[in-house]
């Protein structure tokens, strides 16, 4: 297993990362435990978690499976969305912050989180409140590192910019979606964590399936996450992207390798990625996705696989005419 560095936290952690919100739901403890394995022997030091995932099931089977070597792994968890029916149980105030942190903290069995995540943007909640409230959890030990999920590059420049102005802890890892057929962090969110120095672990590196195994047609009924998770169908549910995955899938098979594994890769070859989110059902499920960490992917691959769905829009529809736009000689 390759070793990367977070950011600039000087943390060294596994090129996967291990997504547990099937722990507590679609795996039992059992199958939990042993996909925990699985990971820890393919040289995984580094697992993703939440406050919501199964009710919070997910963080306490995790904090079962880690008691005895906590010192050796790397784990994050997450705040802000919806933790419960009261008025105050979602968004990034301070108050449901220091609410959520305690019971993650609780349920993980641990004194600290190492890496803490505001799950979603809260447009409701001053960005230097919530900022200080993190601030304040690092400097109090219960969190070590500070993480966004699903923002927006302008609202992380402007949260830097905040932390610099005030001496505050400032972020250290993203965690955006991407995967082959959803590119949009490679717009501006990958140059800017490249260019800041921050780590990026990205989520959904398969699709919710989609990328590893063959769908139906558009509007057909679908089994698995596109059955049970409808945000999945809202995503995906285009005949030409259903096209774009077939593709995918026969250039994988055609080479002799499951598509979990060429997908996966394909997310882990990108440089500002530090480590995709991996995850399964189960143990077998999840072993394709395990094989990606020595999967060779070479620039004529990757640009073969790149090419199957469309680049996303630049930032700024004056790239065409370069250096020269500028006065200047390349």
């Amino acid at each position: 297993m390759e070793y990367r560095i977070l950011g600039r936290t000087g943390v060294a952690v596994s090129k996967l990362c291990m997504g547990t919100m099937s722990f507590g739901g679609n795996a039992d403890k059992t199958e939990s435990a042993a996909m925990y394995q699985a990971c820890r022997e393919a040289g995984i030091n580094f697992f993703d978690c939440a406050n919501i995932y199964n009710g919070g099931k997910a963080e306490e089977i995790l904090g079962n499976l880690i008691r005895f070597e906590r010192d050796e792994v790397v784990i994050t968890s997450k705040f802000s969305f919806r933790s419960g029916p009261g008025v105050n149980q979602l968004g990034s105030s301070r108050l449901h912050m220091i609410r959520e942190v305690e019971q993650s903290l609780k349920r993980l069995g641990t004194d600290r989180i190492d890496l803490y995540f505001i799950h979603s943007y809260d447009p409701f909640t001053d960005p230097g409140e919530v900022l200080r409230g993190m601030d304040d959890l690092v400097r109090s030990g219960k969190i070590l590192y500070i993480g966004v999920s699903n923002w927006a590059a302008w609202q992380i420049m402007k949260a830097l910019g905040i932390s610099e102005q005030y001496g505050m802890n400032r972020i250290a890892c993203i965690q955006p979606m991407y995967n082959l057929v959803k590119r949009q962090a490679e717009v501006e969110l990958f140059p800017m964590a490249r260019s800041e120095n921050l780590g990026v672990i990205t989520y959904s590196p398969l699709g919710g399936g989609l990328l590893a195994r063959k769908r139906k047609r558009e509007g057909a009924p679908q089994t698995g996450r596109f059955a049970e998770i409808p945000i999945y169908s809202d995503r995906y549910d285009r005949q030409d992207i259903y096209d774009g995955a077939s593709a995918f899938i026969y250039l994988a098979e055609s080479r002799g390798v499951s598509p979990a594994t060429m997908g996966v890769a394909w997310v882990v070859a990108n440089p500002a990625v530090t480590a995709p989110i991996i995850g399964g059902r189960n143990t077998e499920q999840l072993k394709a996705s395990l094989a990606a960490a020595d999967y060779p992917m070479d620039q004529e691959l990757y640009n073969t696989i790149s090419s199957l769905f469309p680049e996303p829009a630049p930032a700024t529809d004056r790239l065409e005419e370069g250096l020269g736009g500028l006065g200047l000689r390349g």
